[in-house]
């Protein structure tokens, strides 16, 4: 997406009379509102598009214990034409019983014999970096030379390491490797040289320069994107795999922790849910499980949100359900997991906490029952969750479901019954056209004052049609997406919480689109809605401050969007400005209340077009723009660009 640079400011501050056509916003900056949520806006993680395995979990081995359906899923057998032996997977005698499927390699040593791994559609190293290598091996017969190589992806050798003296039991070997070039489908090889037999098994290749460098930790780009987003929350893990297709498949936390040797491979919901977009590959190793999530959060300054099944398998899918007389064991894990996240290193969850690296509490105050459940049968659990939770931790605030649609039947009755049983939380969902949220911008200013606070925990607007691969991020989504959180933001007494979905998309591996974040093995593509997204969260404010926008007539098109804040620790008025004219537009704000006004900024995010969208060839050229802004008093005139979407800050004394 190419950003245009802002108009010189001779240009954006006319201290002219209002022209025929023009808009004016009253800003009540005397007089602020509601408090401001300080988690307002977050982000919502989905293990959708291979965003974890393939994704945010920095290992670049696609199946490193053989734990696949087909256990050579990703891998390669290297058997030159001189080379004699086999290559088997077996069973017997693991060295870890979760993981209990490993390779034996067999040669008779005319040749290297032995075993390639693609990565997760390709592996990107870069040149001279370090990257850690780790398997479990165990020398069966013989004395072989266990051969460790990166490929580049025309075959040329990038690196080579050998490692001699193998072990006859189970034995966890290391390598540094250092490519001698960048590559963006690297290959990584495991060959056996010389006659006898090896056994191997989860065979990692991590970078050193994981996020703060944890070994076997994140992959650090990707985390720099949210961290820089300020999100005041983070939603994890999902999503559809919090239910499952079945409930034998949903997503269950206490699987996830411990040594990741001893976390069960599990199948992703989205390797099978589309016919259109097949992921056979698409599996759960839990590297990135509930701890991880957790310091995840810790580390970029975010409340933890997690998401638990309650009972119900995806209603889209098998719609399976948990009998009532066997839901304890379901209320039983959230209970669990608050003593996880919050209990006394000395309790039973809190020391399995403790026992991973983190003996003070993680200080979890909210938490969701169910992802997107509707009905009577998930109300009735969902009650019963309640009842139990806020008699044992009313200081959880919990978050319940309305269903997949903003407007239908299972809506209103979600909202009708979930008022009667005094939710805290209601999370709403929508994927629709940009007409939807331009036309919906206005939607929650007429909601119950008295009623259940709102998260709008997933939408997204939707270039050609929900679920269609056509869709793209362009700028006239991200500007939809702008207007309608306007009316997010002057709302805030009400809507307590938003986040974007889906948030992250391997450009070689995706099943939905569009998507915030779009990654490949080498590189980080900010899309128009990430900007979007980004300018809200780190412009959030402590007081909304009423506005009024009055639109001449000679506006054509959707119009102006516009929403105002007060920053209490500065004391700036930000104002945040929606053009979604085809056409430049003058608006005049009157800052009431407001005896002087100071220099500010003013940031713009525009496009050469409303199609304009980001390539994830080129990372990073949707980011605004920002200049220094000298209004000449409370009331002043802005030149709004076709198309774009304004922050401007302004201080203000009363």
């Amino acid at each position: 997406m190419n950003t245009r640079r802002l108009l010189p400011l001779a240009v954006l501050l006319v201290a002219i009379p209002l022209a025929h056509g023009g808009a004016v916003l009253r800003v009540q900056a005397g007089q602020p509102g509601a408090r401001i949520n300080p988690v307002m806006w977050g982000v919502f993680f989905e293990d959708i598009n291979f965003g974890a395995d393939g994704g945010l979990y920095a290992e670049l081995v696609k199946n490193r214990g053989f734990e696949f359906p087909e256990p050579l899923m990703g891998w390669t057998t290297i058997s030159p034409s001189l080379a004699k032996g086999e290559v088997t997977v077996r069973t017997d005698s693991p060295f870890a019983d979760a993981n209990p499927h490993y390779a034996r390699i067999v040669s008779e040593g005319t040749a290297p014999l032995g075993l390639s791994n693609e990565g997760f559609r390709g592996m990107g190293v870069r040149k001279g970096e370090g990257y850690a290598f780790s398997a479990q091996v165990r020398a069966v017969s013989g004395a072989p030379v266990l051969s460790v190589r990166l490929y580049g992806g025309d075959g040329a050798v990038l690196e080579t390491v050998e490692l001699k003296g193998l072990a006859a039991g189970w034995q966890r070997v290391t390598a540094t490797l250092r490519p001698a070039d960048t590559d963006a489908r690297a290959r990584l090889a495991v060959l056996v040289i010389g006659r006898g037999s090896v056994d191997v098994d989860f065979i990692s290749l991590f970078p050193e320069r994981t996020w703060r460098n944890r070994p076997g930790g994140l992959r650090a780009d990707m985390v720099q994107s949210l961290a820089d987003m300020h999100p005041g929350f983070v939603r994890f893990p999902g999503g559809c795999i919090v239910e499952g297709s079945v409930l034998s498949r949903r997503y269950q936390w206490k699987n996830t922790l411990g040594p990741v040797e001893g976390r069960k491979l599990v199948v992703n919901r989205w390797n099978y849910e589309f016919v259109h977009r097949p992921t056979p590959d698409y599996y759960q190793s839990f590297g990135l499980g509930f701890y991880e999530y957790f310091q995840l959060c810790e580390d970029i300054g975010a409340q933890p949100l997690p998401i638990l099944n309650c009972g119900m398998a995806c209603q889209f899918n098998s719609a399976e359900v948990c009998p009532l007389d066997q839901l304890d064991t379901y209320i039983q894990d959230a209970l669990d997991l608050v003593e996880f996240a919050n209990g006394p290193a000395e309790s039973t969850w809190g020391a399995r906490r403790a026992a991973m690296g983190h003996p003070e509490p993680f200080g979890m105050k909210m938490l969701g029952v169910g992802n997107e459940q509707w009905g009577p049968l998930y109300y009735e659990r969902y009650e019963r969750f309640a009842r139990v939770l806020k008699e044992k931790h009313p200081e959880i605030s919990l978050v319940s479901a309305a269903g997949p649609e903003p407007a239908d039947a299972r809506f209103g009755l979600a909202w009708s019954r979930l008022r009667e049983l005094h939710a805290d939380i209601i999370d709403e969902h929508c994927y629709a056209a940009p007409d939807w949220f331009f036309s919906n911008a206005h939607r929650y200013d007429r909601y119950d004052r008295s009623g259940p606070k709102v998260f709008m925990g997933e939408y997204a607007a939707q270039s050609v049609a929900t679920v269609n691969v056509k869709n793209r991020n362009t700028l006239e989504c991200a500007l939809s997406e702008a207007a309608y959180m306007t009316g997010l933001e002057r709302n805030a007494d009400v809507v307590r919480m938003a986040s974007y979905a889906p948030l992250f998309a391997n450009t070689e591996a995706w099943q939905w689109t569009p998507d915030l974040i779009w990654v490949d093995s080498l590189h980080v593509a900010l899309t128009p809605s990430y900007c979007v997204q980004n300018l809200f969260a780190r412009n959030r404010g402590d007081r909304v401050l009423p506005v009024e926008l009055s639109q001449e007539d000679g506006n054509s098109g959707r119009g102006l969007f516009a929403s105002s804040v007060l920053d209490e620790g500065t004391g700036s008025v930000i104002l945040k400005l929606v053009n979604a004219n085809h056409a430049d537009s003058r608006l005049t704000v009157r800052l009431e209340g407001a005896r002087t006004v100071a220099a500010g900024t003013i940031t713009t995010l525009e496009g050469d077009s409303p199609q304009s969208t980001d390539s994830p060839a080129s990372p990073g050229r949707a980011a605004p723009g920002e200049r220094s802004f000298f209004p000449s008093g409370p009331v002043f005139d802005v030149m709004l660009p076709a198309d774009s979407f304004t922050v401007i800050h302004v201080g203000a004394s009363k």
